[in-house]
């Protein structure tokens, strides 16, 4: 298995340990402290998450991209020296950031953007983990660059694991002192979950060998910072897009939804369906994708630097495989049993609509992500924004115009396109870049293996669920359906047994590659 793959494996790893960690504690934590006390939590960690993706969100990617290419030429002193520039340059902004956000906290408060005061306290605690995680970023894209995801992997479990049990702990024992004091100190838990996570950090940097390689001119530090903003700029920029579009939805499709004769309380239900339980189903899945796109960056990065499209194009069509394996079944299976999952999951087969139609953004939103991967390792990180960009004034038009027509069924489908649009725009740039084409007879082969294991699937549910319980039903259907798959895949040479059973034992086992 190559590195970019093994890279892949560690950070999904990562990320459902992760998706777990923070599901469990967001209810431990909202039996603890009640909706009150999460809501004056959540007003300063949702403010928190916006000012780091503003700040720091494109620097991993920029980062590993411009290591990734010193790392192809055996320049191992201009990545590091690269990495030194970036980390000073980061951390003094970092700090100037952290103190910018602490100074202007009351001005925040008094111009009614956070609506209640109590929330002061949890906002002047997260202030100093800004600093920190542009440290962290820092290190994260150094470790990419080398291709090595085990540092990065280990770091966000670490950071989560830490800021959970400190949120948990400072929730529980400053409880009886009021939900305010309460709220604050589990808003410390931020700080010491970016804190833990530098620390991985910084152990893997100082045990890490240093290579020699060849000695080439070290590049200014003004050069450096300018090149890792143009690179991070519109990479920063597209990862704000998706929740910058979810708050634009938050105002037009309830809105849209009343103007078609729904009621306001309706309104805001179907809403919910769609944003708080469909939306968090399709976000399982990509984390798969979202590791293949982190890991591809660097890959392609380096190929792109010693002009090998072969090899570009090997790795494009490895992502994209991989991608289309995971990702449609997902979307089939989750749309054939999409309201015994929301009965399952929800406690109400009302979401089961939302959650059928909004299951083809699995598909499409995998395969945007993968092909974001490739062209920020071409170097073209500001395309991914554009495409982005338009798909989003698309939704917004049809949001205007489905929503109305089909409910909130018409919202899930401009979410559709909008993900389709990116994804298509993204493979057209890479054809005309590279020349690189999707093979559709293997998608047509996934998709009947997928087709297959869906109608299976429903057929077992159906009879399932006459003598069992549904949540005992879906999950058996959720097996049966696996095993399925694999056999049709199996069946159209598409994957073999094996191939499987080698990604399992590599998903075992401890690694990352330089």
């Amino acid at each position: 298995m190559t590195g970019f793959m093994k890279g892949a494996m560690i950070l999904t790893v990562a990320g459902l340990l992760v998706k777990v960690i923070g599901a469990v504690s967001k209810v431990i934590v909202a039996r603890i402290l009640g909706g009150e006390g999460v809501g004056l939590y959540q007003m300063a960690y949702s403010l928190y998450q916006l000012i780091i993706s503003i700040g720091a969100a494109g620097l991993p990617v920029a980062l590993s991209i411009m290591i990734a290419r010193k790392v192809g030429q055996e320049d191992y002193r201009g990545a590091r020296h690269i990495f030194k520039v970036a980390l000073t340059t980061m951390g003094m902004l970092g700090v100037l950031l952290s103190v910018a956000f602490y100074i202007a906290i009351p001005y925040v408060i008094e111009i009614g953007l956070i609506t209640d005061n109590r929330a002061e306290g949890a906002l002047l605690a997260v202030a100093p983990a800004i600093g920190i995680v542009s440290l962290l970023a820092c290190f994260r894209g150094y470790f990419q660059g080398f291709q090595n995801m085990l540092p990065t992997g280990i770091s966000q479990v670490c950071e989560q694991l830490g800021r959970v049990l400190v949120m948990v702990g400072a929730a529980i024992y400053f409880l009886p002192q009021g939900i305010e004091l309460a709220s604050s100190r589990a808003a410390l838990s931020s700080v010491i979950g970016v804190g833990l996570g530098l620390v991985v950090l910084l152990y893997y940097y100082g045990r890490e060998s240093k290579l020699e390689g060849q000695i080439f001119p070290l590049e200014s530090p003004k050069t450096i910072i300018k090149d890792l903003m143009t690179l991070a700029f519109p990479v920063a920029v597209a990862n704000i897009m998706i929740p910058l579009i979810g708050a634009i939805d938050l105002w037009l499709v309830p809105q849209q939804l009343m103007l078609s004769g729904y009621g306001k309380e309706e309104a805001t239900t179907a809403f919910g369906y769609l944003t708080g339980m469909a939306t968090s189903l399709i976000s399982l899945p990509v984390i798969v994708t979202m590791s293949l796109a982190t890991s591809l960056v660097p890959a392609i990065s380096r190929l792109h630097r010693e002009r090998d499209r072969e090899e570009i194009h090997h790795r494009m069509e490895t992502a994209l495989r991989m991608t289309n394996i995971v990702t449609i079944p997902a979307f089939v299976g989750l749309c054939v049993l999409a309201t015994p999952i929301s009965q399952m999951m929800f406690d109400t087969p009302n979401a089961g609509g939302s959650i059928a139609v909004l299951s083809t953004s699995i598909w499409l939103l995998g395969v945007q992500q993968v092909t974001t991967g490739a062209l920020q390792g071409l170097g073209r990180t500001a395309i991914p924004m554009f495409t982005l960009l338009l798909g989003a004034v698309l939704k917004i038009l049809l949001n205007l115009y489905l929503t109305p027509q089909w409910g909130i069924e018409g919202a899930a489908w401009a979410t559709n396109v909008d993900f389709g649009i990116a994804a298509v725009a993204n493979l057209y740039i890479l054809y005309r870049s590279t020349s690189f084409t999707i093979s559709f007879l293997e998608i047509g082969k996934i998709l009947f293996s997928s087709l297959a294991m869906g109608g299976g699937t429903v057929m077992f549910y159906n009879f399932m669920s006459t003598i069992l319980s549904n949540t005992m039903s879906v999950a058996l259907s959720i097996l049966l359906g696996i095993v399925l798959y694999v056999l049709a895949l199996s069946i159209t040479k598409t994957m073999q047994v094996k191939e499987f059973t080698d990604l399992a034992k590599q998903a075992m086992k401890k690694g990352g590659s330089k």
